[in-house]
Order: structure tokens, then C-alpha cells, then sequence
């Protein structure tokens, strides 16, 4: 699933590529695609707008238009928004067109269809219960030790809960783990001050350096979870350290690299470098 990495190099790659480009046409290919307005109230409104600027929260990605209204996207599992030329015919996981006035298109594709978009005059109420932006000055110390502390779920749990941390999910949340030393199993309300300071530290660092990447693709030539609006591939993948191991070794210490499900999701984690959490 695209995570803050990959939506954040979406944001970054698809600003100088579509800033004063107006939509000249739309086709919406599979109507649920496009959570609100209805479908076809989508292509009447969505014609004629101009991208202006270009921002991200959590996992959604803000296009703002020229008219105030704001296109949300969220690419959920296998989504993918790709500028391509204008005469590229959309294939079966295609789902949405736009033309753009310097005859080129935005396609959204998404073979599991779970990824969804909003033309919205207000993005607010789309994303109002997420939690802070793990790299803004919002997301202190203290306030993650105030969202894991006396809460009995696993921390690998807790930090895939967008309420907690906005935009961290399975490869980053058991990347930061790893960093950190910390079992993904350990409960919230048993970890110590050294340890919540070592996450906080993990998982800015492996954010930054998965940005600096372009993000991480994973799968196979045909499904992959992400890829950039280039249509390229991100590089992260390849410096990941335990997430998609399993039976290989630690790149810090040899052991073995174990797999376990946590609340119907994986976690990766290295038992010497990360203890299991006492009985």
C-alpha cells in the first residue's frame, strides 16, 4: 500500500508537472472510483478546473484548484496516478481519465479498486480523525508517548492507526521498528521513555530516507503497490531491513528474520535485535 513515502514523492513529482494545467475533459471508467461527488456531477464539475497547488496529508494527496474546490486522492493498495501521453488508451485497471490542456492525460489506475477520489470545496471532513504528520513539529516526544502510553494492543498495531500517526503503515511502521530495537508485539503501555524516544527518532528517519528514495515498490512487474507518476519504480525497497525478509538474514546482527500476524497484518522484526516482550 502507498504509505507517506510514496504519496509524499506523488505530491512532489505531479506539482511541476500539472501546476496551471487546466482539465479539458474526464472519463470516469468505473463510477465507484469516485467516492463524492456522484460520477457524473464529477466529470460536469471537473472540466475547466486548473491545478494551482499541490499538498499532502497522511496518505491523501491535495489537489488544489484554482475555484477553492480541492481533487483528494487516495491511492489505498495498488493505486497509481500516471501523466501519460494523450493518446495512451486506458487499459482494464484504468478507472478515471483527465485531459489536460497540454494534450496529455492524468490516469488513475487501481487493480483492486479500493483507491478513491473526492472534488470536494472542503478536504477537512475527508481525513478529520487523522493524527499528526510524523515529520512536522506536531509530532513530539510527548505526544506519541501520550497515544501508545497505558494502551494494551501491540505497538505495531497502534502505529498503523492513522489516529495515532498519520500516513505510517506495514513497511515503515516494521522498518522504524527494527531501528528502534522494539519487538512489534511489545504493548503500547509497556514500552519505556527510551524507547518511545528511540521510535519517534526511527520513524522520522526511515520516513526521510524512503523520501529521499522515491519510495518503496514492491510486487510484480504486473501488480505492483506503487509506482512513481512517471510510471517508474521508487528505490527504498532495497534498503528495506526486515519488512519482505522473512528466512533472510539481519543485515545488522545475522539472525533470522521472522514473520508473525498482528491484528490480520504482518510484521516483520529480527528476534535478536528486537527481544520478544516478557511474558
Amino acid at each position: 500500500m502507498p504509505e507517506l513515502p510514496e504519496v509524499e514523492t506523488h505530491v512532489r513529482e505531479l506539482a511541476p508537472v500539472l501546476h496551471g494545467r487546466t482539465i479539458t475533459g474526464a472519463a470516469v471508467y468505473w463510477p465507484r472510483t469516485v467516492a463524492a461527488p456522484t460520477s457524473a456531477h464529477f466529470v460536469e464539475q471537473i472540466v475547466g478546473q486548473q491545478f494551482v497547488a499541490f499538498e499532502r496529508r497522511g496518505k491523501y494527496m491535495l489537489l488544489r484548484l484554482r475555484t477553492g474546490a480541492t481533487l483528494v486522492v487516495h491511492l489505498r493498495m495498488t493505486g497509481h496516478l500516471l501523466v501519460l501521453p494523450g493518446d495512451s488508451r486506458p487499459d482494464k485497471h484504468t478507472h478515471l481519465v483527465l485531459d489536460l490542456d497540454d494534450g496529455r492525460q492524468l490516469h488513475f489506475q487501481d487493480a483492486r479498486k479500493f483507491g478513491r477520489v473526492w472534488l470536494v470545496d472542503d478536504p477537512t471532513p475527508v481525513f478529520a480523525k487523522l493524527g499528526p504528520e510524523p515529520l512536522s513539529t506536531d509530532f513530539t516526544i510527548e505526544r506519541l508517548t501520550e497515544s501508545v502510553a497505558r494502551r494494551n494492543v501491540s505497538i505495531k498495531t497502534l502505529l498503523l492507526d492513522q489516529t495515532v500517526i498519520a500516513g505510517v503503515g506495514n513497511i515503515y511502521a516494521d522498518e522504524a521498528l527494527h531501528r528502534a530495537g522494539i519487538h512489534p508485539n511489545k504493548r503500547g503501555r509497556d514500552l519505556s521513555l527510551a524507547e518511545i524516544t528511540a521510535l519517534h527518532a526511527a520513524i522520522q528517519s526511515v520516513l526521510t530516507a524512503a523520501i529521499a528514495q522515491n519510495g518503496s515498490s514492491l510486487g510484480s512487474s504486473f501488480v505492483q503497490n506503487y509506482l512513481r507518476p512517471s510510471g517508474e519504480p521508487g528505490g527504498y525497497q532495497d534498503a528495506h531491513e526486515v519488512y519482505g525478509r522473512k528466512g533472510q538474514p539481519c543485515l545488522r546482527c545475522g539472525s533470522v528474520i521472522e514473520r508473525i500476524v498482528l491484528a490480520q497484518r504482518s510484521a516483520h522484526f529480527c528476534p535478536v535485535c528486537q527481544p520478544p516482550p516478557s511474558a
